[in-house]
């Protein structure tokens, strides 16, 4: 179908296991999947990269509708990996690049080292290069000795409510505390995200799992050198969710192509907060690839 704005769209999904996994595919141009939720992510990204790009947007399986009980064996983070292969199948894709915003920057990238023919370009979006104590402690400090105290303020106020919304709605507590930690998320700290969150499906066991245990302890070295594409690593100056860029230093001689932009006016979200020069800098990152077509 087309939409009211002229950009062909197409939504469906694909049953894998207990979870029916859904897509959403809007404009024309190469392809780029984005791994994550297929309603969250397409309100992120601006209306003129659909001219430019088809954007993939794709659920794992914390955002996927669950038709039957799962248990913890049902979304292993090799079973989420084997979805994205599991959808690039259905969808037909041969060649594509992959992007990933916070922690599904990690999927893409270890996707990315699975399936080197099939990736052309990996983009991490807010990704620090894990959850872990030592990594999340340089966060908190960052935030302890830089941030002004209105800032702080606001955090405060906001995290005062949350035990009140997980009260009333536990099993949306995962988007209650995104929406109440915007202090922290976004470059402007009184930006209310609720919206965004309308209609998204989020199943709580696998994000403790994912966030809580696989992103804390994962190595983003390990598997590098099956990794092929270039990569670009999109970081905000306010992102105080995750560790703070420095942390990447020490991984940077680790990637063969690696090409790291910071946005001064975004927080942990960028492609909505600078849009334009988000898709300035994307649009360059994939200039070759894209002539080639």
């Amino acid at each position: 179908m087309t939409t009211k704005d002229g950009f062909v769209s197409e939504t469906g999904s694909l049953r894998a296991g207990p979870f029916d996994l859904g897509y959403t595919i809007e404009g024309s141009g190469m392809p780029l999947i984005v791994v994550g939720s297929a309603i969250y992510y397409p309100s992120t990204f601006s209306r003129a990269l659909r001219e430019t790009l088809r954007l993939i947007f794709i659920d794992h399986r914390g955002f996927a509708p669950a038709r039957t009980e799962y248990a913890a064996g049902d979304y292993g983070f090799g079973t989420v990996l084997d979805d994205i292969e599991r959808m690039r199948a259905h969808l037909g894709l041969e060649r594509f690049a992959i992007l990933g915003h916070s922690g599904h920057g990690y999927m893409a990238l270890e996707y990315a080292k699975r399936h080197p023919e099939r990736v052309s370009h990996l983009i991490m979006v807010g990704t620090g290069p894990s959850h872990s104590a030592r990594h999340m402690a340089l966060a908190e400090r960052i935030w302890e000795e830089t941030v002004s105290p209105a800032r702080k303020a606001i955090f405060a106020r906001e995290m005062a409510k949350l035990g009140d919304d997980i009260a009333a709605r536990p099993e949306d507590r995962f988007k209650s505390l995104l929406i109440r930690l915007g202090a922290k998320s976004w470059h402007r700290p009184d930006f209310d995200a609720s919206h965004l969150w309308s209609d998204v499906t989020v199943n709580n066991p696998v994000f403790d799992h994912l966030w809580g245990e696989v992103f804390r302890d994962i190595d983003v070295r390990k598997g590098l050198n099956a990794l092929t594409a270039p990569v670009l690593l999109a970081l905000g100056r306010s992102d105080y969710l995750v560790a703070p860029a420095f942390t990447w230093d020490e991984y940077r001689d680790d990637f063969a192509d690696l090409t790291v932009r910071t946005f001064e006016e975004s927080g942990h979200t960028p492609q909505l907060e600078e849009s334009n020069r988000f898709d300035e800098v994307l649009l360059s990152f994939l200039k070759d690839e894209r002539e080639r077509r």
